[in-house]
């Protein structure tokens, strides 16, 4: 398998303050964890390229993309460090530049998987994306990497069917937005409720499969809504290519939820995926960082399902 690593140096600049969970010891946590697992030579390493305004415009209002860059541009004229545009989500200088590279990962990641240049990739990346709505910036989130992509993927490539797969332990309310009104996407996704995003629990459209789970859910019962709920599914629904919000919020050691998965249990998650996509999208795997602030428990678990895209287990 060759499986690609998508970061970009602008993606550990976007930063919101010292107090702010979602930071960039997110990525550096990551990194470390790949020198000491030793798996760094197994995977190829890509910078990521800035996404397109059209890119952009596929998912968010032209008032949602601007609303980002003028605010950024904004904080030069100002000389404030940080634009609030809301209680948790904050813009820096960086954070221009880091939201464009952080689709843009997710779209090469798209064009090179398509392509058959590479198996599967992982997008280490920030600001994550999932929250992100189509109107407007939400929850650490400014734009929706995985929602980008996936209407690249329909738009520019031509693809029928796409699922997206959402283990973050909050419900991906903005992908979900994205496409209430798109069948050609599946999304399913389990998320601890109630919590927030405060949503996700009434009843699935047709085309999705989300999976409201109570507070300290542990990884037993995980398993078992995968194999009785999103499996036959997917199953169902024969995707050409598969994305994940790949959230490891919901490990037993991040205090931003409440819920007790383990390394092992994100292992597992991706090696079903994975036998879908061997079945009927030609291994086609595109995951991006969402959620995961226990930086440790970050870094092993992103280890662990970079362990099962390369199949070095």
């Amino acid at each position: 398998m060759t499986t690609a690593f998508y970061t970009h140096p602008e993606c550990q600049r976007h930063d919101m303050g010292d107090w702010h969970p979602e930071s960039p010891a997110r990525l550096q946590a990551i990194e470390d964890q790949l020198i000491a697992s030793r798996i760094d030579p197994y995977i190829e390493r890509r910078i990521a390229p800035p996404a397109s305004i059209e890119a952009l415009r596929r998912i968010h209002t032209a008032n949602a993309i601007a609303l980002v860059r003028d605010h950024v541009e904004g904080l030069a004229v100002s000389g404030e460090t940080y634009y609030p545009l809301d209680a948790d989500t904050l813009l820096n200088s960086h954070s221009w530049q880091a939201a464009l590279h952080a689709a843009g990962a997710a779209i090469a990641a798209t064009d090179a998987v398509i392509s058959g240049e590479i198996d599967n990739a992982f997008c280490s990346i920030r600001p994550p994306g999932h929250h992100a709505r189509p109107s407007a910036p939400m929850g650490f989130c400014l734009f929706n990497n995985v929602a980008i992509a996936a209407r690249h993927a329909l738009e520019v490539h031509g693809l029928e069917r796409i699922a997206i797969i959402d283990f973050d332990v909050h419900h991906g309310n903005g992908t979900q937005e994205a496409f209430a009104q798109e069948e050609r996407i599946m999304m399913v996704s389990f998320f601890q409720h109630p919590f927030f995003p405060f949503c996700g629990a009434e009843a699935s459209l047709s085309h999705s499969v989300n999976v409201p789970v109570p507070a300290y859910t542990n990884g037993a019962a995980v398993r078992q809504l995968v194999e009785e709920k999103w499996l036959p599914a997917l199953h169902a629904f024969r995707p050409q290519l598969i994305y994940i919000s790949a959230g490891f919020d919901a490990h037993r050691e991040d205090d931003m939820g409440q819920m007790g998965l383990v390394e092992a249990d994100y292992a597992w998650m991706t090696q079903q995926i994975m036998a879908v996509a061997r079945q009927y999208a030609r291994g086609r795997i595109v995951s991006c960082l969402e959620g995961g602030y226990a930086l440790s428990a970050l870094g092993r678990s992103v280890v662990a399902h970079l362990k099962v895209l390369a199949e070095l287990d």
